[in-house]
């Protein structure tokens, strides 16, 4: 017989730490407790234990200040926090310090269970147990940042790539949100898992709901076999739902309970099924307002921003603009057979000195159409190979 997983639990109110003992030792754990952040360091150094449950407020040191000792001393520990609704602020940036997840009070008991159950068999895989250094992958995504707004984007890329972290990125239309997704899972340990996109505004609710989590066999009319789910084919890898701010309410609380409990059911299943994904959402929507307005629910928005990039607009990152286009004129004249693949002077103050309200996205197609529509003896962009609009604007 395995020797049971060991859980501290620390709370300074004798009530609760008898009912966590006692569901926990039920479910299969040995379950030691601990009054104060004090005794629960002096239990931490008489032996090892798969994960801490902590709550935030007691006398002397705080859940936070608790978690802070921990990684500085057990740092492949998980910890998994205990807060109220109010102090969820707090407990974002305390994910961000290094805490596995938390959890809101009161709590639901069978929730809670899966939570720390959850971080267990996190602390127990090798990729996490393996001590990482600084990433030495040399990433594929095209990612320009010569701008110093968007070295700020790469740095804090690189900073919160090997976390399990939920990142929301932010910013205009054709910024580049997808780019930086894909960068984020190229310098994590899940680069070798799959990585996959989800629009989440080119489908209807029906059809979102079951591109998510897939389908059984007869769950609807027209479901003549069984799908696999968006969750499930990236298990391991990176999850980017795209547009976030654009799905239902009712899709809303079924992603709450996968980024609190990581597991689901298929529709027309009760069985649940377990994964293992990061996620990065995107949106350029304003959330917060999307929350006054009740389109957007508030506790899925603090699951979701635990990291925030925010992807400047081009015509913020003018460093960017030239190395950019040259990167694109390359990749479409080699698509086209074309050779237009430098950036003549008054072509480059055109570009430079256009508002580009499209971004990233509208200088791509600028340069696509400019090599399609080039002489193939066409080597240097000129002004005439530019649409009226750039032209015209300088």
């Amino acid at each position: 017989m395995s020797e049971r997983k060991r859980l501290l639990i620390v709370d300074d109110e004798p009530n609760i730490r008898r009912i966590l003992q006692a569901a926990f030792e039920k479910a299969g754990l040995q379950a030691v407790t601990a009054e104060d952040g004090r005794m629960a360091l002096m239990r931490l150094g008489e032996g090892t234990f798969e994960a801490v449950l902590t709550d935030v407020t007691m006398p002397g040191m705080t859940g936070y200040e608790l978690l802070r000792e921990v990684k500085a001393s057990w740092p492949e520990t998980p910890v998994v926090i205990m807060t109220a609704f109010g102090t969820i602020p707090q407990a974002v940036q305390a994910i961000r310090d290094g805490a596995f997840e938390y959890v809101t009070k009161p709590f639901d008991l069978e929730s809670l269970k899966k939570t720390v159950m959850s971080a267990i068999h996190q602390g127990d895989a090798p990729a996490h147990r393996a001590k990482r250094g600084p990433s030495k992958k040399t990433p594929s995504t095209l990612f320009v940042a010569d701008s110093p707004v968007m070295r700020e984007v790469r740095d804090t890329i690189q900073q919160v790539a090997d976390s399990r972290a939920t990142v929301l990125v932010t910013g205009e239309s054709g910024t580049g949100k997808e780019v930086a997704a894909k960068l984020l899972h190229e310098l994590s340990p899940r680069a070798d898992k799959p990585f996959v996109a989800v629009s989440c505004a080119a489908l209807p609710e029906s059809l979102l709901e079951s591109e998510l989590f897939g389908y059984e066999k007869g769950a609807f009319t027209g479901a003549q076999g069984s799908k696999t789910g968006r969750f499930e084919a990236a298990h391991g890898g990176t999850l980017f739902l795209d547009e976030i701010g654009e799905i239902p309410l009712g899709i809303q609380v079924k992603l709450l309970r996968v980024l609190q409990e990581r597991q689901f059911e298929r529709l027309g299943s009760n069985k649940p099924t377990v994964v293992d994904v990061r996620l990065v959402t995107a949106t350029n929507r304003d959330l917060q307002r999307a929350v006054e307005e009740g389109s957007f629910r508030l506790d899925l928005l603090y699951r979701l921003q635990v990291v925030e990039l925010h992807m400047p607009p081009l015509r913020d990152r003018g460093e960017d603009i030239l190395r950019l286009a040259e990167t694109f004129l390359r990749k479409h004249s080699e698509e086209n057979g074309r050779h237009l693949i430098h950036i003549g002077e008054d072509a480059a103050v055109k570009l430079q000195q256009y508002s580009w309200p499209g971004n990233v996205r509208e200088l791509e197609n600028t340069m696509e159409r400019a090599v399609v529509l080039a002489s193939r003896e066409d080597e240097v962009l000129l002004p005439r190979h530019l649409p009226a609009q750039i032209v015209q604007a300088a």
